[in-house]
């Protein structure tokens, strides 16, 4: 196992028993109203928002390419350039050289 992984069963054993320990009633103040709710409920609810908000704040981005059409004036400086699926980026006059 990874550590990673150990670390999540870890933090998920620690907290579930956390949660569970901790089943009676308190009055919590949320947006100037006193509540009561279990201790329970409010945990779990702030681990899962805690969770959600982890996610978002570290998935990866995807980063927007720019079209550079306007970079090259014909189209001989763009066949300079490899290609994406292209295996075969040397120039006739590269495999010239290695020969």
């Amino acid at each position: 196992m990874s550590f990673k992984t150990t670390l999540a069963i870890i933090i998920t054993v620690a907290l579930t028993i956390l949660i569970m320990q901790n089943t009676d009633e308190a009055t919590f103040t949320i947006l100037f109203t006193d509540v009561k709710l279990p201790k329970l409920v409010m945990l779990t609810a702030v681990s899962v928002s805690a969770f959600i908000l982890g996610i978002l704040v570290t998935r990866p981005t995807k980063r927007k390419v720019a079209a550079h059409d306007d970079d090259f004036e014909d189209d001989e400086e763009e066949d300079n350039y490899p290609t994406k699926g292209r295996h075969d980026t040397l120039s006739d006059e590269d495999r010239d050289y290695i020969s």
